[in-house]
């Protein structure tokens, strides 16, 4: 069985081809090829923190995996992530054990790769300016993966620590050939921006209407089991798109209060998602209908995309004899 490092996994693990990646395995989720059973929990109430099973299969990959993801948001500003997790890959023809890999960096990563496939379907082609929310490895990836879909030549930054802010933006300036800065409020960041790249843990809305521009794209990606980071409003207006309707309309832990609120409060209905990201990839619903819509990409994620990531590292690894084999028996 093939071993992979964290390490390891980074350097294997190539953006591009990641998000192209994606594409298929969204369309085999939403038309019902891949099977990705709901996501289960062990909660750790002490620590507001829970340990999740996420396993499934991907015909256009060729993968059957499994993840087991922690995640612990008091560990925000520590040295350890928020998101910890190991990937076991299985031969789909035997269901033999195949390889074992560091998750961390492939969750990362494929959250931002969805959430760059997101914006390449929805946000303008102009799209120029992205306001980023959060200051953890979230907000990180999701600069570096934006980047490779819209021609961003501004990026904003903003987070609860000014600080953490200010060190966020001085790295991805001197790593990006964009400008940076560091937003001193949410408001500010949002005020004009064309795509916002929201991943946070935030208790209340960090994206609300009016701090929007019209033609926005919006993509969520935080998560806090008791509040949320889009308000009623821009969810009722916007355009609103989503990996699975099942896995976000579930209960905790897959579901998302983004939408689970509004729809419990009657603000909105579930037919108000307008589209999964692989219907919008097959063509089975249109996209953005005019330049000044706003549309929200709204993401629980899925074990599809850790397939898919999880496919192009074991590939490359086996194509460049990295990692080590370990004999189970």
């Amino acid at each position: 069985m093939l071993v992979l490092g964290r390490s390891q996994v980074e350097a294997l693990l190539d953006m591009d081809a990641l998000i192209d990646a994606l594409a298929p395995a969204m369309a085999d989720l939403s038309e019902g090829r891949a099977s990705v059973p709901d996501r289960i929990a062990a909660v750790v109430p002490e620590q507001d923190g829970f340990l999740a099973a996420m396993p499934g299969y991907v015909p256009s990959a060729g993968v059957l995996m499994a993840k087991l993801v922690s995640l612990f948001p008091h560990n925000a500003g520590t040295p350890l992530p928020t998101h910890q997790a190991l990937i076991a890959v299985f031969e789909p023809e035997t269901g033999t054990p195949a390889a074992l890999l560091d998750g961390t960096v492939i969750t990362a990563a494929r959250t931002a790769a969805a959430s760059a496939l997101s914006a390449r379907l929805l946000a303008r082609e102009d799209a120029a300016v992205l306001a980023v929310l959060g200051t953890g490895v979230q907000a990180r990836t999701h600069a570096r993966a934006m980047c490779r879909v819209r021609p961003v030549r501004e990026i904003r930054v903003a987070g609860r620590d000014p600080v953490r802010a200010s060190v966020l933006a001085d790295e991805l300036a001197a790593e990006l050939d964009v400008e940076v800065i560091a937003a001193p409020s949410y408001p500010a960041a949002l005020d004009g921006a064309d795509i916002v790249a929201a991943a946070t843990h935030a208790l209340d809305p960090v994206v609300r209407r009016g701090w929007l521009t019209p033609g926005v794209h919006i993509a969520s990606v935080g998560f806090n089991q008791g509040g949320r980071e889009v308000d009623d409003a821009t969810v009722a207006e916007a355009l609103v798109c989503v990996e699975s309707r099942r896995a976000v309309l579930a209960p905790f832990p897959a579901g998302s209060n983004d939408l689970l609120f509004p729809i419990r409060d009657g603000v909105i209905t579930a037919d108000h998602i307008h589209a999964e990201l692989g219907e919008l990839v097959t063509g089975k619903k249109p996209g953005r209908s005019s330049p000044e819509q706003i549309t929200l990409y709204k993401s629980v994620g899925v074990a599809v995309q850790d397939a898919a990531a999880a496919a192009l590292v074991v590939n490359a690894a086996r194509e460049r004899s990295v990692g080590a084999e370990i004999r189970m028996d």
